[in-house]
């Protein structure tokens, strides 16, 4: 019996098996060589720094140096980088050490966390080299009438706590109101409302570590108004709690200090108030005592004048 022959079929497009294996393998290559080009600069870091301390076989130095001797303090203020929004430390007299904030740096690092209340018009920021101006609308911070802050402002107070903790800058708060008139059981005029906003905000400062002995606030009600108060944005405008942050502490005067006429003085004469005449002074230097002089119809004449008759 004859065996038929077997009929091979031959296909024509094998070819295409090929093609998508190559395609494949293509579009492989190009993903990894997308997934290298993208490189995390940090992790890349981090490996790197890996690396060189695994091949690296000297002791790592130590980060807290050996005193030699003993330390001395210079009389002048030291200057000290400390880091961002810091710039500069003294010793104080009694050897504390005093961290003053650099103030446009601590100024641009407020307008970048409060951006977006800066873009609604609901914070101003200015500084100069004296001060920095932390201006908010009382609006966000308390209900009207009241010197309650609200739950937006212990946010916002606590952060602007947290940025001011670590420097002993003298902070004033200031408290401003419009010129609608308040009469209630708490507060009897604008006087008693700014002034009782500004205290809270100096609480809350407080609470989130700010020293007290920094702070301070004013009361100024409605007569230093920034717009009209004519109308509804104007007034809006006016209602405000602004923080005054100073470069400086300023040094309160004393009885005791020698401007006043205290210990150290020679004269040891009153301090002259404005618009006043210094007191009589003898021709020794000593000031004069003031002594009544009676008048023929009555009555005494104060005066320090030694040619007057004297009624001993």
């Amino acid at each position: 019996m004859r065996r038929r022959p077997v009929e091979l079929s031959i296909s024509h497009e094998r070819w295409l098996v090929s093609y998508a294996d190559f395609i494949t393998l293509l579009f492989a290559f190009f993903v990894v060589m997308y997934s290298v080009s993208q490189v995390n600069e940090a992790k890349y870091r981090v490996l790197s720094d890996t690396l060189m301390d695994a091949f690296n076989n000297e002791p790592p130095q130590s980060l807290k140096p050996i005193q030699v001797g003993q330390p001395t303090l210079a009389l002048e203020p030291s200057v000290v980088e400390l880091g961002e929004g810091k710039k500069t430390g003294e010793f104080r007299g009694d050897g504390a050490f005093e961290k003053t904030a650099d103030l446009p740096q601590l100024s641009g690092q407020f307008a970048e966390r409060f951006a977006e209340m800066i873009d609604d018009q609901l914070l101003r920021v200015n500084s100069n080299e004296l001060w920095l101006q932390l201006e908010l609308n009382s609006n966000i911070l308390f209900p009207s009438g009241s010197a309650e802050p609200g739950l937006q402002a212990l946010g916002i107070f606590a952060e602007v706590a947290a940025m001011l903790k670590d420097f002993d800058n003298p902070v004033q708060v200031e408290g401003f109101t419009d010129n609608v008139p308040i009469a209630n059981r708490r507060y009897a005029s604008n006087w008693e409302l700014s002034a009782a906003r500004a205290t809270a905000v100096v609480k809350l400062l407080a609470r989130g570590g700010v020293a007290p002995q920094r702070l301070s606030a004013v009361g100024y009600g409605e007569f230093q108004p920034l717009a009209d108060n004519a109308t509804e944005a104007g007034r809006a405008q006016n209602r405000r709690v602004v923080l005054m942050i100073a470069r400086e502490k300023q040094k309160r005067p004393a009885i005791s200090d020698p401007a006043l006429g205290g210990p150290g003085r020679e004269a040891s004469r009153p301090y002259p108030q404005p618009g006043l005449a210094p007191p009589p002074v003898g021709g020794d230097g000593a000031q004069q005592s003031i002594e009544p002089v009676p008048l023929e119809g009555g009555g005494l004449l104060f005066s320090s004048d030694p040619d007057l008759p004297r009624n001993n």
